[in-house]
């Protein structure tokens, strides 16, 4: 499927010696082995491998630098559509509590004082050495939230991301980003979860107005509707639910006008939830709370307050098992290479990587062998294989 996917991706190079899968295809494997960066592929460019994974020797990684950063990045989003239609077609994704479910959320993938680009954000930090100027990068990005397959872990997705655009705010990038997915994937997902900073009329309005609901937290004491439903509160008697491990009292405020510059009226839930935690410092097990509070604009005959707060919960997946794992195992956020269009086009060759990988671990392998055996595991065998395939070769070339 790799070969169908990147065989179709063009670059802006006038007349490419080396073609663009193969620089395409060594990315992959550098994301897939966890390599973390081109200096680190480079060291292994004379293992044997790369002659049956490429059909040919590794090019050099300053080619690869440059390939991506003359790709065409809408290419390479209509490849992650490919992964997704073929999932969808084999069944790979049901639905997540009934619904189909997608997190949105920003993420800052480096900043520096130093090193910038045209595509630079800026900002001023004030430090030891005085106000200072600092370069950074930013990007939303859309995770599918799928249901779990029996006996197997729920499959991921990644769909898609945009880049924050200087003097821009997030919102505002991931209304842009939504209005590419929306065409693309119009049947993907129909709730939308998100942070705090979602919860705004425009952001609200126009998922409304495609057809689509939002669910966001809700914790700006300034807004009218959250002083309406802290008022209701102590008026409303609770219902008691559970939530994991954790103990919950449940309120469902629905049919809230209090927000005018939403075009629907909004549902507003909370859950208190209790549960036991034991004291790093004192080993003794108390009790702590957690107080959580959720707008959305779907109704309750749509979804009820236990999937609700599930739902609301879920948001977290985007860090989780978005953000801190492309960061921390599959080094997404490094610079391979300091130039707005070459960031963009790894970022989505990582998830181009991201996604058939899960997919792989979680629809293709039994768990009698999956058992015992944690993700970055399968990443190392394979980094395992090209390292030492890589010191063969250099034993046995002459000195």
């Amino acid at each position: 499927m790799a070969d169908e996917i990147l065989a179709k991706i063009p670059d802006r190079r006038p007349a490419p010696r080396i073609p663009t899968a193969v620089s395409l295809k060594a990315a992959l494997a550098m994301f897939w082995a966890r390599l973390g960066s081109l200096n680190a592929l480079e060291t292994v460019s004379s293992a044997r491998f790369w002659q049956k994974w490429l059909g040919r020797r590794l090019c050099s990684v300053d080619t690869i630098g440059r390939v991506h950063a003359q790709l065409h990045c809408e290419e390479l989003r209509t490849g992650l559509h490919q992964v997704y239609e073929r999932l969808k077609r084999n069944q790979a994704l049901p639905l997540n509590l009934g619904r189909d479910v997608a997190v949105l959320d920003g993420h800052e993938s480096h900043a520096s004082y130093r090193r910038h680009c045209c595509g630079c954000l800026r900002r001023i930090v004030s430090t030891e050495r005085g106000e200072r100027v600092q370069f950074y990068h930013r990007n939303v990005t859309l995770m599918l939230l799928p249901g779990a397959l029996p006996g197997r872990a729920p499959l991921r997705l990644l769909l898609d991301e945009e880049p924050q655009r200087p003097e821009e705010d997030e919102v505002a990038t991931a209304l842009r980003l939504l209005t590419r997915v929306l065409a693309a994937y119009p049947r993907a997902f129909d709730l939308v979860l998100a942070d705090a900073l979602y919860a705004t009329a425009p952001f609200f309005n126009f998922l409304w107005d495609h057809g689509k609901h939002t669910l966001t937290v809700l914790k700006d004491e300034r807004r009218n509707l959250y002083q309406d439903v802290q008022g209701l509160f102590p008026l409303v008697p609770p219902q008691k639910g559970r939530y994991r491990q954790r103990e919950c009292l449940w309120w469902d405020l629905a049919d809230l006008v209090s927000w005018p510059q939403v075009k629907t009226p909004l549902r507003v839930i909370r859950s208190l939830e209790t549960c036991a935690v034991r004291s790093q410092l004192t080993k003794q097990w108390v009790q702590q709370t957690s107080d959580w509070i959720w707008v959305t604009t779907l109704p309750a005959a749509q979804l009820c307050t236990e999937r609700a707060v599930g739902m609301g919960h879920q948001r977290w997946d985007i860090e989780n098992h978005g953000f801190n794992e492309l960061v921390n195992e599959w080094g997404a956020d490094h610079v391979y290479k300091h130039e707005p269009s070459a960031i963009e086009a790894f970022l989505l060759v990582a998830f181009l990587a991201y996604n058939p990988f899960h997919a792989f671990l979680r629809l293709n392998l039994k768990p009698q062998i999956r058992r015992c055996r944690s993700v970055i595991f399968w990443a190392r065998c394979l980094a395992a294989e090209i390292y030492l395939d890589a010191g063969r070769t250099r034993l046995r070339s002459p000195p």
